[in-house]
């Protein structure tokens, strides 16, 4: 089993991105489970969600206390939560940030694998907002040599959001995932 953490702020999409994961992993004919954890959100406020992934059936709703992989959609967020619990050295971890990642290793002391991702500026320049959810998820697919694959992670989001928030941005959206999949680590 393969298990993500998504550590953001209210309204930058961390449930959002674990629902596109989730989805993906089952077009891509998997197992997976996501959920948000609840508590007091409101925007701006730190949110977590979960996904699984796996060939088996999950039977746990519990939340993932031993990451393979943490996406931090918000770089304030390094200082202000313990985003690494549970993340070993054999882990992944994405954070949403302009800085280069062995400023980021120095500062986390985190010996493990880490990717650092510009998805604020990928975001503003696909879609005209700051959503960085998706760049992540593209640099997280990447990364995680396509726990979920790029077509199935495409073909999510327009499943999630061309209703939601139309054509124009949905494409955005995809061309999102694409340039930070794109991106060098």
């Amino acid at each position: 089993m393969y298990e993500i953490r998504i550590h953001g702020r209210g309204g930058q999409g961390a449930k959002t991105v674990a629902q596109i994961l989730a989805e993906a992993a089952v077009l891509d004919g998997k197992e997976a489970r996501a959920f948000p954890e609840y508590g007091p959100e409101r925007s701006g406020a730190p949110v977590a969600s979960y996904v699984r992934i796996s060939d088996k059936p999950i039977k746990t709703y519990e939340p993932v206390s031993a990451p393979d992989a943490v996406l931090v959609l918000d770089e304030t967020l390094v200082g202000a939560i313990d985003f690494l619990e549970g993340l070993s050295d054999d882990g992944i971890l994405i954070v949403n940030t302009k800085k280069d990642k062995n400023t980021l290793k120095e500062k986390l002391e985190f010996n493990g694998r880490i990717i650092t991702v510009d998805a604020k500026k990928i975001s503003f320049e696909a879609i005209g907002e700051n959503r960085p959810n998706i760049p992540v998820l593209g640099a997280f697919i990447k990364a995680s040599q396509d726990i979920v694959s790029s077509k199935a992670a495409k073909q999510s989001i327009r499943n999630i959001f061309l209703k939601k928030i139309g054509e124009k941005k949905t494409k955005g959206n995809i061309e999102a995932l694409r340039e930070a999949y794109k991106a060098k680590e």
